[in-house]
């Protein structure tokens, strides 16, 4: 019989790539995951890894034994929410991810509505980048979480995890003046860091106007990036949610660009009690022009 902890360690090694990510993400050594690794494929009785240089990658005979694991532990996920559906009451602690601008704009709200209606659960809220979310959820660091695409940007299907639309926004160019975006292909921009969604989506918001911007300001932070602009510093893209501190000495231009952001779970996990309520609780603290 097929171990499930060590078809979760496959399962993580397929998305993670490397031993030694699938032993900083689990808490265990390299070694250990390696040697629960061999256990697996003794069990299988089929080779799983193969050598590729430096790295092992998934035999055929894994990448099948992988699907299988998704669908036993979305199984496993739908079983955990059924029991949690016959116990009495919501309590304990579950673990949400988010990005700041709806850390600040909605999670207050949901976290004020959940404590009044449900006390005995705990409501944890952690600031993750939309990148970083579906290794978390796959490795039970979080329950569920906020993510966020941009129309440049579109998300990729992640295999375990599903979730719901929760909003959409507009985006606004930031500047002192009324303009268009074709206006600044010599401006300065502020910009977040590169590799965030924002960075890729501003860059190819840009290029497909015909230009690739000139980036002075790596800033990951929406209302000092407004601060920037209002002083002459150069350019930006904002979404609604990060326009609430917006001084008035700059214009923001609303543009044909959307950012949609929707919460993420694990497979089998929608009709959890705590997710369920927790999802709903979100959903009713989104600003009501973005409804």
């Amino acid at each position: 019989m097929l171990d499930v902890r060590r078809l979760r360690l496959l399962r993580e090694l397929a998305h993670r790539g490397t031993i030694a990510a699938v032993a900083e993400a689990l808490s265990f050594s390299p070694s250990a995951v390696s040697q629960q690794l061999s256990v697996l494929e003794r069990e299988a009785g089929v080779p799983l890894l193969e050598r590729a240089g430096r790295r092992v990658v998934l035999t055929p005979a894994a990448q099948n034994l992988v699907r299988h694991a998704e669908a036993v532990l979305e199984r496993l996920e739908r079983a955990d929410a059924e029991l949690a559906a016959v116990r009495t009451g919501l309590a304990g602690p579950v673990r949400i991810g988010s990005y700041p601008s709806a850390t600040r704009a909605i999670a207050p709200a949901a976290l004020a509505a959940l404590a009044r209606e449900h006390p005995a659960l705990e409501a944890r809220v952690t600031d993750v980048d939309p990148a970083g979310v579906p290794a978390a959820l796959r490795a039970g660091e979080l329950d569920l979480a906020l993510v966020h695409e941009y129309d440049f940007v579109p998300s990729e299907p992640q295999p375990g995890l599903t979730g719901q639309e929760l909003f959409t926004e507009p985006m606004y160019l930031a500047a002192r003046t009324p303009s268009s975006l074709a206006d600044h292909r010599t401006s300065p921009w502020i910009m977040a860091p590169p590799g965030t969604l924002c960075r890729a989506m501003t860059v190819r918001a840009c290029q497909a106007t015909g230009f690739t911007p000139h980036v002075r300001h790596e800033v990951d932070d929406f209302a000092t990036v407004l601060a920037l602009v209002a002083l002459g510093q150069g350019v930006a893209l904002v979404p609604h949610l990060g326009i609430a501190a917006s001084p008035p000495s700059l214009t923001l231009t609303r543009l044909p660009i959307s950012r949609r952001t929707r919460t993420v779970h694990r497979a089998g996990a929608d009709d959890h009690p705590a997710v369920a309520t927790v999802t709903a609780a979100l959903r009713m603290a989104v600003p009501p022009e973005l409804r």
